[in-house]
């Protein structure tokens, strides 16, 4: 018998999941409950050990197929859904766009159609118009993880900042947190409010007035245009770097240099700073704008704590799109996968 998608489905151990997940598509923050953003991250809590050691790995997607299908480039997120899949012992097949039948035209749900015809399991989709991932639900049968689309949202970089947050603060209600930068192109600082707004942080953002968003204010969000005035009243800042490579027309401030001298987070502006905030930024990093290197590197800096994190994040979101049951913290994946099958789509 030819083996098919259904038929490949069939072939490898049934899953299992639970109302407790919503669906198992992961598309935005945005129609998550605070109560599934907990529940991602609890499970990601259960994940930290495996995540941390490449001496482990774990057998709960053996037999799986989890495919990146990435049309924007990336270094970050791509690497660490690929170490995620392999270290839920999945196999894992990374979509190269530029040499793909993409660049001859074909569409992307072409494309992934016949990438699903090989009988795959989760697609992990980068793309640079906003909407693709959701739009790719509504053909395939695959699990859909959004690792980005456009400036819509990239919720699993919204997952791990607040899980970067939550180690070195305990939690994430009453805090002030503010994201610095280029908030209009930034579906990063979109997932970050979706999160932190539904878990109860004072969430502000600073830039210039040309690349701020209005309509923030309606999400519960504040605006200030001044980083001086709002630096030192911050438990948490997320530092944004300028997209430029999205800033179409004119340009959207005076000059790179003014641009760093009032919202750059180096050294001198950093002493203004509480004495135990953070300092984050989702990468990548452009030094000397943004940000500083002695801040970058400081004692202050979880970056490098968000790509560890992000790590165990993805793991979750993995778990949760192969359709398997959350388990708590100290359960194992083996127990997992003897839940029953059945769940959200």
């Amino acid at each position: 018998m030819p083996r098919t998608p259904a038929t490949a489905a069939a072939s490898k151990p049934a899953a299992s999941s639970s109302p407790a997940w919503s669906s198992r598509h992961l598309l935005g923050l945005q129609e998550l409950s605070a109560d599934e953003i907990r529940l991602i991250l609890r499970q990601a809590e259960a994940y930290r050990e495996l995540a941390t050691s490449n001496a482990k790995k774990s057998a709960l997607l053996k037999g799986r197929l989890v495919v990146t299908m990435f049309v924007e480039p990336s270094t970050r997120t791509k690497v660490s859904f690929n170490l995620a899949a392999r270290r839920l012992g999945a196999d894992t097949l990374d979509f190269a766009a530029g040499s793909s039948s993409l660049s001859k035209g074909e569409t992307l749900v072409d494309t992934a159609l016949n990438i699903e015809a090989m009988a795959i399991d989760i697609l992990v989709v980068r793309h640079p118009a906003s909407g693709s991932p959701e739009s790719l639900t509504r053909q395939v049968k695959s699990a859909v993880v959004n690792a980005g689309d456009g400036a819509h949202e990239h919720p699993t970089q919204g997952l791990l900042d607040v899980d970067t947050i939550l180690a070195h603060k305990g939690k994430v209600e009453g805090l002030r947190v503010g994201i610095v930068g280029d908030i209009l192109h930034s579906r990063v600082a979109r997932s970050n409010i979706w999160a932190l707004t539904k878990l109860g942080a004072e969430v502000w953002v600073c830039g210039p007035s040309t690349l701020i968003p209005a309509e923030l204010q309606e999400f519960g969000v504040k605006i200030s245009h001044d980083f001086d005035d709002l630096l030192p009243k911050l438990d948490v800042v997320n530092i944004l770097r300028i997209q430029l490579e999205r800033i179409k027309g004119p340009p959207m401030f005076p000059s790179i240099r003014e641009y760093a001298r009032l919202f750059g987070l180096n050294g001198a502006r950093l002493k203004t700073a509480k004495k135990d905030i953070l300092v984050m930024h989702p990468g990548p990093l452009n030094r000397g704008v943004e940000i500083t290197p002695d801040v970058a590197d400081g004692p202050r800096s979880v970056i490098l704590d968000q790509v560890a994190h992000g790590l165990a994040v993805r793991m979750a979101v993995l778990h949760r799109a192969a359709g398997f049951a959350p388990f708590a913290t100290g359960d194992s994946p083996a127990e997992a996968r003897s839940a029953k099958a059945g769940g959200p789509q």
